[in-house]
């Protein structure tokens, strides 16, 4: 089967860090649920995964355009626009996009001491063929809010959020007529700002005094108010972006280690590299290996 080398045009992805996970899975706010991968591919031509063990989380995949199959611990499902999959953790399953008429999917990977109460529901609705569900704006809205927040950072604040907003994500599709959204912005504090600043700035080398001084505080004044929003230093909190952004890197293209290491703003491949095993548990190359959309990889996640 061909695989495109560089994913599909216009895909999004996070994948968050096991530690993070790990952290996160035991705290009251956040134990219920939390989301462990997620992401968009349009027309994801020669997509295809199969899991003869099952994966550790809940998968659920929302087909808007195109078609795909699957098989689901002996299940056949085929998936057109409008449906969605669920296949609970643990469970057996292999599936495809359709060659000729590819689907375009929003996925995510979720966990958590609640999240497998609605997962069999969903999938009893699945199995019953009550997967028919359009994905419109409120969900779109929702999806692209947590998103977004993933990739403003693993805060404590940003995953309690997701833990809270995540249930009503699947209450779109569990209790379809009585899903709702409101649009709501927060205004964007000094820690907003910061962030946005360093996100900006992921391929330039930044100090703690750049960012201090972009918010107009002294370094020891904004220090102490990014931990306190966020629970990690400013400097720890940057890390966390640029790994971010160099898994995206090497799940989505075929930039070699030392230019991805350039392209998040670190001259030393061999500090990358420690500092990529640091946050994500593996190196660079075997995070390529496992994560990468190339033809070799089939059985990695969406």
């Amino acid at each position: 089967m061909i695989k495109k080398k560089e994913g599909f045009e216009g895909e999004r992805a996070i994948i968050l860090p096991p530690k993070i996970i790990e952290q996160y899975r035991s705290q009251l706010l956040t134990e219920a649920f939390y989301v462990t991968d997620i992401g968009f591919y349009p027309k994801a031509r020669y997509h295809y995964r199969d899991r003869p063990s099952g994966a550790d989380e809940h998968i659920l995949i929302h087909c808007i355009e195109g078609k795909g199959t699957a098989q689901v611990d002996g299940h056949e499902i085929i998936v057109a626009p409008n449906d969605y999959l669920i296949i609970p953790a643990g469970k057996r399953h292999l599936y495809r996009a359709d060659p000729d008429y590819p689907w375009t999917i929003y996925w995510v990977h979720f966990q958590g001491q609640q999240a497998g109460v609605i997962c069999e529901r969903l999938y009893d609705k699945m199995l019953s063929r009550k997967n028919s569900i359009m994905y419109n704006e409120k969900h779109l809205f929702l999806f692209n809010k947590i998103y977004n927040t993933l990739q403003q950072g693993y805060s404590r604040e940003n995953m309690e959020f997701i833990a809270l907003s995540f249930p009503y994500y699947l209450s779109g599709y569990l209790l379809n007529e009585r899903f709702n959204h409101h649009l709501d912005e927060q205004a964007e504090d000094l820690t907003e700002q910061a962030i946005g600043f360093l996100k900006s700035r992921i391929s330039t080398p930044t100090t703690l005094k750049d960012i201090a001084e972009h918010v107009h505080l002294s370094v020891s004044h904004f220090s102490s108010i990014f931990h306190k929003k966020t629970g990690y230093s400013p400097i720890e909190y940057f890390n966390h972006l640029k790994i971010q952004k160099a898994c995206q890197l090497l799940q989505f293209t075929n930039q070699r280690i030392f230019e991805i290491a350039l392209a998040i703003g670190i001259n030393d491949p061999y500090y990358f590299s420690r500092l990529f095993r640091a946050h994500m548990g593996i190196s660079p190359k075997n995070y390529r290996s496992r994560w990468s959309l190339s033809p070799q990889n089939k059985t990695d996640e969406p």
